[in-house]
């Protein structure tokens, strides 16, 4: 049994009769009254966020996690395949699973979290940043803009990003996969 002092990002716990991962958490000591711990929590079952505040000192039941690097293969109808990197067998994961899928390409490796016990997979991240070909991009309109002009474009896996005006297709860009913004260009 873990308590709410050993809360940190990515921390898998058991509420609600579900498994939740900690994405944001907030410790609070006002100046009266008691501490307490606000949380963000992802269930790693279906996706739902749900936000909680735990009393200082409260008992969290923690859930031990491993986490393995795969290889992201292709896609279907259903979710995503993946090829572990040491033995070669392959895992598939429901489309829920996985946050900012749609800057996945086939090729990359990406950090699947499995249930320690039954080694049954939970969740998956993908980098925090990718490199990917621009497919497509509107043209830009010149004019009255003052700083920052932005105009969509289409990248390899079919996302569409908010790029600067000199981006053109055929272009290597980098993306941050949180928020899906543009970072910059790569040569």
């Amino acid at each position: 049994m873990a308590t709410t002092s050993d809360i940190r990002k990515g921390l898998c716990i058991n509420y609600s009769n579900d498994i939740y991962k900690v994405v944001e958490f907030l410790h609070v000591k006002p100046g009266k009254g008691p501490a307490f711990v606000r949380t963000k929590l992802k269930s790693v079952t279906n996706g739902k966020v749900v936000d909680n505040t735990f009393s200082a000192g409260h008992k969290i039941e923690e859930v031990k996690v491993i986490t393995r690097k795969f290889q992201y293969l292709y896609e279907d109808d259903n979710g995503y395949h993946f090829m572990n990197n040491d033995d070669f067998s392959q895992i598939y994961l429901n489309k829920e699973m996985i946050e900012n899928a749609q800057f996945m390409k086939a090729g990359e490796e990406v950090t699947i979290i499995m249930r320690d016990e039954d080694e049954s997979p939970l969740s998956a991240e993908i980098p925090a940043t990718v490199l990917l070909e621009v497919t497509e991009a509107d043209p830009g309109v010149k004019g009255n803009t003052a700083t920052n002009a932005l105009k969509n474009a289409t990248v390899e896996t079919g996302a569409r990003v908010m790029v600067p005006l000199f981006i053109e297709p055929g272009d290597m860009i980098k993306v941050n996969t949180e928020d899906g913004s543009y970072l910059e260009r790569v040569k």
